[in-house]
């Protein structure tokens, strides 16, 4: 039996040692629970009505795991009629990649470059993954000590172009997301305010707090969408 690492003490953060080693062994786990969120469509029917995504874009994807933040991406431009310049994407942990590569396969969708890599190691990607329009963390940086957060932003900022965007999604720091989130989980949560003062102490110009559709309004219960650029002018 894959011995569980959840902790039950109300009020008490949880913190996963390894995420790695949890994420791995919990791969299949963790896919079927966020499916039963609807949250792969939450986060497609956000992408449908984004205003600003057009083509030729150069996006990283920060923690990829399993895929569903450029799979919802591709889905909103292929109903534009508009093409991605190239994707990027790394995770921490193998058996996510792997699940993203089998995605990317079965949907035969090319030019997506994947990478292993830990997020508070940069000097492990290629030196080249920087100047991005686009770069886009769905429930990765959860797992990032706190006392690193702001560190990991903007390490991520220096990877965007001059003004480029930078859509952050997120878990909200409530009670519903201590049962539902943090307890099978782990990782740290947010409050908005603990998000703007990261934010700015990592050097971002601008900070918008996005909502998911009506439809999926379910899902604002639990996390935020937040939305920052790279400061006009300045450099990586």
């Amino acid at each position: 039996m894959i011995k569980r690492v959840w902790l039950f003490e109300l009020g008490r953060e949880v913190r996963i040692s390894e995420p790695k080693k949890h994420f791995a062994a919990h791969a299949d786990a963790y896919v079927r629970y966020i499916s039963v969120f609807l949250y792969p469509q939450g986060c497609r029917a956000f992408f449908a009505d984004v205003p600003w995504i057009g083509s030729r874009l150069r996006v990283l994807d920060a923690g990829c795991g399993t895929g569903i933040i450029t799979f919802a991406l591709f889905e909103a431009l292929g109903r534009r009629g508009v093409e991605i310049e190239c994707v990027h994407g790394f995770d921490l942990t193998p058996a996510m990649l792997g699940r993203f590569r089998s995605g990317l396969r079965r949907r035969r969708i090319k030019g997506v470059n994947l990478h292993e890599a830990d997020m508070l190691k940069p000097d492990q990607l290629p030196a080249t993954w920087t100047g991005y329009d686009l770069i886009v963390s769905a429930s990765m940086l959860e797992y990032v000590p706190r006392d690193k957060f702001s560190e990991a932003l903007a390490s991520l900022r220096g990877r965007l172009s001059p003004g480029g965007r930078f859509l952050l999604f997120i878990t909200r720091r409530n009670w519903l997301t201590s049962v539902l989130v943090e307890r099978p989980w782990g990782g740290a949560r947010y409050s908005d305010q603990e998000l703007a003062t990261s934010f700015a102490a990592a050097g971002f110009a601008g900070l918008t707090f996005h909502r998911f559709p009506p439809r999926y309004g379910w899902l604002n219960l639990w996390g935020y969408i937040v939305e920052a650029h790279s400061p006009t002018g300045v450099s990586a």
